[in-house]
């Protein structure tokens, strides 16, 4: 299987998500924030239970790595970034903010993509499953950075430029892993701590506020899709 083809579909998300906020296409959006907490279930179970272990076996500084992954999106997204929240932004904002929202972003997008190539290092299951897990958040990602310059007072095109952009990021991602060894060495570890941060500290704030039993079951079911899925991959990979 060839990550670059899986890197691009997970780009075509970002653009989607973007399309949705200048399309004003609301049930589309919708659809997207009940996304949120499934993914961040997902993206939380892939981390753990599939990344971390192999990581872990591999590498002896393999959590350090996992820190620094988690660290690094933090200062990109809620420290060098003057205002960030995944979701759909409905207030205004100076022109800036979306210029340094981008910029916090695109360092997550970039591990999208390290993520999606350093799983096929080490096997087809791993790297679909990651796939799947950056899939389901870029979405909500194209959905914020497009909301975020719009309300910044900037245009549809150049919101929807600034999605395929972190599209472009992520294909970045897959190339580069490809030939940095560094990268093939430690990016699965350095993406399992970006994921982290995403699903734990970006998606489930979103949603975690919110009362009632609907968006727990997804959260839940985000978990449990992740246990189907792996059982699926695994016997059609068996076959």
């Amino acid at each position: 299987m060839s990550p670059f083809g899986f890197a691009l579909a997970a780009a075509a998300g970002n653009l989607v998500g973007a399309l949705a906020v200048v399309r004003h296409l609301r049930r589309g959006l919708r659809f997207i924030d009940a996304c949120l907490a499934f993914g961040a279930g997902f993206m939380l179970a892939v981390t753990v239970l599939g990344v971390v272990p192999e990581v872990v076996r591999t590498s002896t500084t393999a959590a350090l790595y996992i820190l620094v992954g988690y660290f690094a999106v933090h200062l990109a997204q809620h420290v060098f970034t003057a205002h960030f929240h995944f979701g759909e932004e409905t207030h205004s904002l100076s022109a800036s903010a979306g210029t340094s929202a981008l910029l916090g972003l695109t360092l997550h997008t970039f591990f999208d993509g390290v993520a999606i190539a350093s799983g096929f290092l080490v096997s087809d299951r791993l790297g679909v499953l990651l796939f799947l897990a950056v899939l389901l958040h870029k979405l909500p990602e194209g959905v914020t950075i497009a909301s975020v310059m719009v309300a910044g007072g900037q245009s549809r095109s150049r919101a929807v430029a600034g999605a395929a952009i972190l599209g472009g990021a992520t294909v970045l991602g897959v190339l580069l892993t490809e030939e940095v060894s560094s990268l093939a060495q430690h990016g699965l570890a350095l993406s399992a701590g970006v994921t982290l941060y995403v699903a734990a500290s970006n998606l489930v704030p979103e949603f975690q506020a919110k009362r009632g039993g609907l968006t727990a079951l997804a959260f839940f079911g985000g978990a449990a899709g992740y246990f189907v899925t792996e059982r699926l991959l695994s016997r059609l990979m068996a076959l």
